[in-house]
């Protein structure tokens, strides 16, 4: 499938946001790949990229609820789940909650993530996808299926993956979802996707057809857009 851009970052708000790299880079064993005084990016033996974004004012989500929902996670996957979770409190993480083969903890930002066991990943951690929560999966994952030119590998109850290039984005289905109102710090986004596009000026408008909103922000090499469930993402393009 064509799409419109490839996913390059899922970047996550702090207020301390080399802070928040630390933690991750110590935990995971990632690699920096770019610093910028508001900006660290971390990159993965396989290519995927997370990154953390100054966010002054940024408000912590209180996962399970929808008052400030988490609106995006991360699943990490390692050998040992378990030794990786007591790690990652050493490292200033909270436990969360406990499920069959993950734990699902907050990083000290605050955001939720869960370490997955998957017996054949090395010491160095893994990133299974990108989780999304909406209020409908089907319509959310055809969304980015289009947009970064992904296929749909699975469609249940519980939610919809698509996949590509190498990476994931899972669709969580959660029936009373908030929508974050970027730029509102009554009701903050938590992380957003940046997707690399070749052409800006040809991107946009194909973007909007899919049914994103074009957003008020934009500087040197990107323009922000919000997708139909209200998830704020970045168009990225050199310049």
């Amino acid at each position: 499938m064509t799409g419109v851009g490839k996913l390059e970052n899922v970047t996550l708000d702090a207020a301390d946001s080399s802070a928040l790299a630390a933690f991750y880079q110590q935990l995971t064993g990632w690699e920096e790949a770019r610093r910028t005084e508001d900006w660290i990016t971390l990159a993965l033996p396989d290519g995927q990229r997370v990154a953390f974004q100054h966010a002054p004012d940024h408000v912590p989500p209180q996962w399970p609820g929808q008052e400030r929902p988490q609106q995006l996670h991360l699943d990490l996957l390692i050998g040992d789940h378990r030794a990786a979770a007591e790690r990652a409190i050493e490292l200033g993480a909270t436990r969360l909650a406990d499920g069959a083969s993950w734990i699902t903890l907050a990083d000290p930002a605050g955001h939720p993530f869960d370490i997955c066991q998957r017996d054949e990943v090395g010491p160095v951690f893994g990133l299974a996808d990108v989780a999304i929560d909406t209020p409908d999966a089907g319509a959310l994952g055809r969304f980015y299926a289009g947009l970064l030119g992904m296929d749909v590998v699975y469609e249940g109850a519980e939610g919809v993956a698509i996949s590509g290039d190498g990476r994931t984005v899972m669709f969580q289905q959660i029936e009373d979802y908030a929508a974050p109102r970027w730029p509102d710090p009554q009701h903050p986004q938590q992380l957003h996707l940046d997707v690399l596009v070749d052409d800006i000026d040809a991107a946009e408008p194909a973007a909007l057809e899919l049914g994103a909103t074009r957003l008020d922000g934009q500087g040197s090499d990107f323009r922000v857009f919000a997708d139909p469930h209200g998830h704020p993402f970045c168009l990225t393009f050199a310049v």
